[in-house]
């Protein structure tokens, strides 16, 4: 017997579908994310916290889950909508469907939702605060725990994905990186791991002495999920480390440090997510292709006012892509270099980051 699910979004639309995942009821920022591949990847990554997630491929779940992919340690979105849902896997080294999946971490999913009229509907009116469940409740019950939700905006997602504790990755190698971590990828720590450089990761929290008192080679601050202007803490501890250490920033990490310096950001009207986004660097002419998750940007106008200098940018809105500062061995970048899975065109961002440090 198929079980309904409803998707319920705050301008009163109100979509039935098939239900799959958990048994329950889930409210968050509806929005889409582009990719033919990395359904395991886009739910476990903590920058979809607050989130229910949909992707535009129309089919998902075809070549099962393994843990092996994992970009944390559970899925970190709040819901999943897909056109199609394949509940019979054709790959050897699958570990479960996606529907268990789902149901491991008590997540609700909705198929047999028209995704291409839904991601027209985000694009032409914005990323919109929605309600998902596989529960027997009332259209109207749904409608108003989508509308009365706080805002993205106005959430503080930071300190639900970023470790409680100061760990230690490759202890023993001769180069070690500080990560501030707003709610780091698995692939960010292999970035560093797989170099051979050594990586200790801290609670967004943490303040400066601490960092400091690792003796740490250079400073990265992670990617995450929400509104950078709520993250004071680490926007704090970035003026106070701003000329001790060679920093780097990667999604978040970018808008924080921007931040820090005086920029100012913005919430976009329906973000960058995806696997296929054209950055052009406006020192070299060079164009790559980037996996992105973001809703928020740094203000472009903004950086004149600041010691920071644009040096990428998004070919299909013009949105920063890249900053360095104009003295200091600073550089960041909006985009996700670790793709995994997505285009590698931009892993030399790790090897460039640890040459600064060499260097410093």
């Amino acid at each position: 017997m198929v079980k309904v699910a409803k998707l319920a979004l705050e301008d009163g639309t109100i979509l039935k579908g098939e239900a799959f995942g958990y048994e329950t009821t889930k409210t968050g920022e509806v929005v889409f994310s582009t990719g033919m591949v990395g359904y395991v990847e886009s739910l476990t990554d903590p920058s979809f916290k607050g989130q229910i997630l949909m992707s535009t491929y129309p089919l998902e779940g075809n070549y099962g889950v393994k843990e092996e992919w994992y970009q944390s340690d559970k899925i970190q979105a709040d819901g999943y909508i897909v056109r199609e849902v394949c509940r019979n896997v054709s790959n050897f080294s699958s570990q479960k469907t996606l529907d268990d999946f789902l149901k491991e971490f008590e997540i609700p999913g909705i198929s047999g939702i028209d995704t291409r009229h839904l991601t027209l509907k985000i694009r032409e009116e914005g990323s919109m605060k929605g309600a998902i469940s596989t529960e027997d409740i009332s259209d109207e019950e749904l409608l108003k725990l989508a509308r009365e939700q706080p805002s993205i905006v106005d959430r503080d997602l930071v300190p639900l994905v970023s470790t409680d504790e100061i760990k230690i990755f490759n202890e023993d190698a001769e180069k070690k990186v500080a990560l501030i971590d707003c709610g780091v990828k698995k692939n960010i720590l292999n970035g560093f791991l797989n170099r051979d450089v050594g990586v200790i990761l801290y609670p967004y929290d943490t303040d400066y002495k601490t960092i400091l008192d690792y003796e740490p080679d250079g400073l990265m601050i992670t990617s995450g999920p929400g509104n950078p202007e709520r993250v004071v803490e680490v926007i704090d501890t970035m003026q106070k480390l701003a000329n001790r250490l060679p920093i780097c920033g990667i999604c978040m990490g970018q808008q924080l440090i921007a931040r820090s310096f005086g920029a100012k950001s913005y919430k976009m009207k329906f973000g960058h997510r995806g696997a296929n986004q054209p950055v052009k660097d406006l020192e070299t002419g060079k164009v790559v292709i980037t996996s992105q998750n973001h809703g928020f940007t740094i203000d472009k106008e903004s950086l004149d006012e600041t010691d920071l200098v644009l040096t990428q940018v998004n070919l299909n809105d013009g949105t920063p892509e890249g900053l360095k500062h104009k003295e200091l061995p600073l550089k960041t970048i909006q985009y996700h270099p670790e793709a995994g899975p997505g285009p590698n065109d931009t892993g030399f961002i790790f090897d460039e980051f640890i040459q600064m440090m060499d260097e410093y």
